[in-house]
């Protein structure tokens, strides 16, 4: 009876460890992971030397790459946090040309575009700072530079050329979860949704006499993450 209290004693304490390890003021913390951007693309109709045409848009792939996450306690509940990441790359595919421009050969992908999305939130943990299970959500700003854009070989051959994006400023929102595995380690998941925006400019196609061909994507994608952290 006696040895069956000890082990039960044991568990209990095994299970509540790291009840007085959560997250206090001051605190560093260090996170690293798999994290994918998966685009919402709402596309306008793609415009050739000004001109829309009606049944075209845009689309952009998901990509995955390593996430980095630094955060701050200012106090036992609210932090900040920076979101990085190694750079994206994501395909660009364009849709409706062949029928708006009467010429096959013209749908498909475009080219490839890089960016980075660093996003600066303050953060918000509504749980007793003792539980080992600790939910947060969060609110801040996003910064997306696009670049080393590059379109395909058969893009070029139809005198496609000069592709570029402009850099989008925006909010972004999030819910997460960290869950202490010990006084230092814990396991990360979270979801953010961030607002970015962009005008897309190529020159051509030139086969077709084409100057200039632009389009404005509403590319807003959710941005899931999962991984560990470290606490200093």
């Amino acid at each position: 009876m006696r040895k069956t209290l000890f082990v039960a004693s044991a568990l209990a304490l095994a299970i509540a460890a790291p009840l007085a390890h959560a997250h206090q003021a001051g605190d560093i913390i260090v996170r690293a992971g798999a994290v994918t951007v998966d685009p919402n693309g709402d596309s306008g109709a793609l415009k050739v030397d000004g001109t829309a045409l009606a049944g075209t848009e845009a689309t952009v792939d998901s990509n995955t790459q390593l996430g980095l996450n630094f955060a701050y306690m200012l106090t036992d509940k609210v932090g900040v946090e920076l979101l990085a990441a190694t750079p994206f790359t994501h395909d660009v595919h364009v849709k409706g040309l062949n029928n708006a421009l009467n010429m096959t050969g013209l749908d498909g992908k475009l080219g490839e575009v890089t960016h980075l999305p660093p996003t600066l939130s303050v953060v918000y943990y509504p749980l007793d700072n003792k539980a080992a299970f600790q939910p947060y959500v969060g609110v801040g700003l996003n910064y997306t530079v696009f670049f080393d854009e590059e379109l395909t070989a058969n893009r070029k051959a139809q005198q496609f050329s000069d592709l570029s994006l402009d850099s989008s400023v925006g909010l972004a929102f999030q819910v997460g979860a960290d869950y202490m595995l010990n006084d230092k380690l814990m396991v990360n998941a979270q979801i953010r949704y961030i607002d970015i925006g962009t005008d897309a400019t190529v020159k051509g196609p030139g086969a077709l006499n084409v100057q200039k061909t632009t389009v404005s994507v509403d590319v807003d994608p959710m941005v899931y993450m999962v991984g560990l952290g470290y606490k200093f």
